[in-house]
């Protein structure tokens, strides 16, 4: 254990997730096999304008320079941040994970494109910086996704196990930690659907707290149609993109009733993911925005038959859970470690990946 400390390092994570509303950076200190120290967090929202100007390259396999440009300088922001609210110095932190956005997901065809210009990102901050986490996964076979897995199950090493880590992003994803297992998938759509909905209908960004879903009726109908999807039944290891599902079976409800089927549906997908594990888990810890959705998490309880609660009960960070998985995984790729196992993404053997960009000495930052 002395040694893995002494191999330890201070890393940066950067996540910015389906929602497309900012960027989270979380600091840890680890070896790529423990994590022995989490330190501060930042998260830096998008500009309005700039959000809806990035949301038109959804679906795309690029993205202009100008925004990817502007994009970076914002993940760049949000470094220097946490950073500066931890008190290390720039030159005492080993690397940056820069997720980048993902745009276009087509894992059975070998393609996922996340954007953003790692050597700016280097040149910026002054750190090194690994990016490009999923491409390797996916030309090898993969899935590309999830890809936080291997990070929940260092963190749940002093758990009683099985637990499930239940990711409530735009898309739901789980980590069943068992003894012996490591088994990773995504469920179906969470709060993107719900989001989407919620705008498109002129009741804000997002249902806080469930309340529009709860003032509704859930459409059985509707609800059915949703669930008629071969999806659900194709055995994990399995990925979904954001755009996957789409909102045409609701789109005669009103608001309310809307939101509460499309929050049924995340939930009974949600459910359905028992089906694919080898023992029920005893607990789930649940991360995201979803976590925040009463509604949602009601829901889940109500099916799953065991504690559903968010992370922080055990003393994680869900709104930077994903930011500190790229820090770690971050130091796994200058390590040569995989990023993703045969069950976590289905790639035929566990896989390594990222693109390592090296601060040049010869640029001014900025």
């Amino acid at each position: 254990m002395t040694n893995r400390q002494e191999e330890a390092i201070w890393a940066v994570g950067l996540m910015s997730g389906t929602s497309m509303d900012g960027v989270d950076a979380a600091m840890i200190r680890t070896d790529g096999h423990t994590v022995f120290e989490v330190g501060p967090t930042q998260s830096v929202s998008y500009e309005p304008d700039f959000a809806q100007q990035f949301k038109r390259w959804l679906g795309k396999k690029n993205a202009p320079d100008s925004i990817v440009d502007h994009f970076t300088r914002l993940n760049a922001e949000a470094v220097d941040a946490v950073v500066k609210k931890s008190g290390i110095q720039a030159s005492d932190i080993g690397v940056v994970g820069f997720h980048g956005q993902t745009l276009f997901h087509d894992a059975p065809n070998g393609i996922t494109v996340q954007v953003g210009n790692g050597q700016l990102l280097a040149d910026l901050t002054g750190i090194n910086v690994v990016t490009d986490f999923r491409t390797n996964d996916v030309k090898s076979g993969g899935e590309g996704a999830p890809f936080a897995p291997l990070y929940h199950r260092a963190l749940a090493a002093d758990l009683t196990l099985p637990v499930m880590v239940l990711n409530l992003g735009g898309v739901a994803n789980v980590s069943y930690v068992g003894t012996d297992i490591l088994l990773a998938f995504d469920t179906g759509p969470a709060s993107a659907l719900i989001d989407d909905w919620v705008q498109l209908k002129g009741g804000g960004l997002f249902d806080e707290d469930g309340k529009i879903a709860a003032r509704g009726t859930v459409d059985q109908i509707a609800l059915a149609g949703l669930m008629d999807n071969p999806y659900f039944d194709k055995p994990a290891p399995k990925s979904l993109d954001r755009n996957d599902f789409s909102m045409t079976l609701i789109e005669s409800l009103s608001i309310e009733d809307g939101a509460a089927t499309l929050t049924e549906f995340t939930v009974q997908t949600i459910a359905k993911a028992l089906d694919h594990c080898p023992t029920a888990p005893n607990r789930w810890l649940v991360t995201g925005g979803g976590r925040k959705n009463k509604t949602m998490m009601d829901g889940i309880a109500r099916l799953v038959g065991a504690a559903v609660e968010p992370v922080e009960t055990v003393g994680w960070n869900g709104d930077e859970l994903e930011a500190e998985a790229f820090a770690f995984l971050a130091v796994r790729s200058l390590r040569g470690l995989p990023l993703s196992l045969p069950t976590t993404t289905g790639v035929p053997t566990p896989t390594t990946g990222g693109r390592l960009f090296q601060i040049r000495r010869d640029r001014q930052a900025g």
